[in-house]
């Protein structure tokens, strides 16, 4: 018999706290292993990424009610309270009596010694569920960290290229429910019939508003369940990524460079609108990922794309000006993606601070690559200025033969005359992403 939805969010979020395991890759591998219902295991994803995405609120509210100060309540109990907490605030559906007795059910089979605690600490919640005191803060930055959920110094961080009013809203969108975005892949089916193939297995899918071959999809739980995804009838990558590509415009029988390729999204894309065919050389520094890009593309019908381990900041002779395209999906802070990955916010803003020194050495060690008259794509899932436009502006300072380069995507956005463009993800409903195309006189 499957666990509950509750136990398994319990479970990510107790590994997540004990050795910062990523919760969607522990969640999955639990949903899998307990071959948990579909919608059981929906249940689990939400209060999973619901308790990561409001940590701070729910504590704030713990504290308001609970007889102990927060450093004395046991970790294990913390995470009962949490998540039940986050139950009581933002999930309108389950009645608040069957939460709290869920979360006392948790605590009576893992900290049997703390289940009155809980079952008091909940109820005084519960009760006062429509009077809850106002959040406390000496300034709005403090207030924002709490109401949202985003450690203090990465606030503050934000605020120095974010007026407020942009990053109450920012922040907000970062705890938003993100859906899983689909592309089609137009080898094998039209998007349509990939719709029609999706809804007939139960997944609730629609059309995106305004990327073409694009499909949201939720309600999904295990999508290699799926037959349209054995198939090979498309692959996963957000409209941001798949918007870079399009910046990027491979055309048919192009050579194309993808430096830092895992898991292999934008090679895919590449490779779909380059109607399979061309090439695609597809490095990545850890050798063990590539065999999910060569299984994808195995999947997906592709057979233009090849792998090789390669350190993108180590220059290789052989591939010096060989390519049409050159694609620098480089490692960032991944400040742009939090609403997908909650733990993302828990980074040490000091790690931050090097990957600028990183980004430019690839970015300057992969542009060697590039032909002649060739187009260069430098990206990031990150908002961060000095990871973003700081290091084009470094690396056009002395690599005088490139240029950035307009481009032009789909409405609402439309053309980008600097050739450099943020996308956020409370504007566009995209992940957080930086694009900059680049052409090599």
């Amino acid at each position: 018999m499957a666990i509950s939805a509750r136990e398994a969010a319990f479970k990510a979020i107790s590994a997540f706290r004990k050795n910062g395991a990523w919760s969607d890759a522990f969640l999955n591998n639990v949903i899998k292993k307990e071959n948990m219902p579909l919608r059981e295991a929906a249940l689990a994803s939400r209060l999973c990424y619901g308790v990561l995405q409001n940590k701070s609120l729910c504590d704030y509210y713990i504290s308001c009610f609970s007889s102990l100060k927060q450093n004395k309540i046991e970790p294990q109990v913390l995470d009962i309270l949490e998540l039940t907490v986050y139950q009581l605030l933002f999930l309108d559906k389950i009645p608040a009596s069957a939460a709290v007795d869920e979360g006392v059910k948790l605590a009576k089979k893992h900290i049997p010694r703390a289940a009155s605690f809980v079952n008091a600490v909940l109820r005084k919640i519960s009760s006062n569920i429509d009077r809850l005191p106002a959040i406390s803060g000496n300034t709005i930055e403090e207030r924002l960290s709490v109401r949202y959920s985003h450690p203090l110094p990465l606030v503050q961080m934000l605020s120095r290229f974010m007026d407020l009013d942009s990053l109450g809203k920012f922040l907000a969108a970062n705890n938003d429910i993100a859906p899983v975005t689909l592309q089609a892949n137009t080898l094998k089916i039209n998007t349509g019939a990939l719709l029609e193939s999706l809804k007939s297995e139960g997944v609730e899918a629609e059309l995106h508003p305004w990327l073409c071959d694009c499909i949201s999809v939720s309600g999904i739980g295990n999508l290699e369940n799926l037959m349209a995804f054995r198939d090979g009838y498309f692959y996963i990558q957000d409209a941001a990524a798949r918007l870079a590509v399009m910046a990027a415009a491979p055309k048919r029988g192009d050579s194309v460079l993808d430096g830092c390729s895992a898991p292999g999204g934008k090679s895919f894309a590449a490779a779909v609108m380059m109607e399979n065919t061309g090439g695609i050389l597809a490095s990545d520094l850890h050798e063990k990922k590539l065999t999910r890009i060569e299984a994808g593309a195995d999947r997906l019908g592709i057979n233009i794309i090849k792998t090789a381990q390669m350190d993108a900041t180590v220059f290789n002779p052989d591939l010096a000006g060989k390519f049409d395209l050159v694609i620098a999906d480089v490692p960032c802070s991944g400040l742009g993606i939090i609403r997908k990955k909650p733990e993302i916010r828990y980074k040490d803003i000091e790690e931050i601070k090097c990957l600028p020194e990183v980004q430019l050495k690839i970015l300057a060690n992969v542009s060697k690559y590039v032909k002649p008259g060739g187009t260069l794509l430098y990206s990031t899932c990150t908002i961060v200025p000095d990871e973003n436009e700081g290091v084009i502006y470094r690396f056009l300072a002395v690599n005088g033969n490139f240029d950035t380069e307009p481009f032009a995507l789909p409405e609402p956005i439309g053309e980008v005359k600097s050739g450099m463009l943020t996308l956020y993800p409370h504007i566009y409903g995209t992940d957080g992403f930086f694009i900059c195309k680049m052409r090599k006189k």
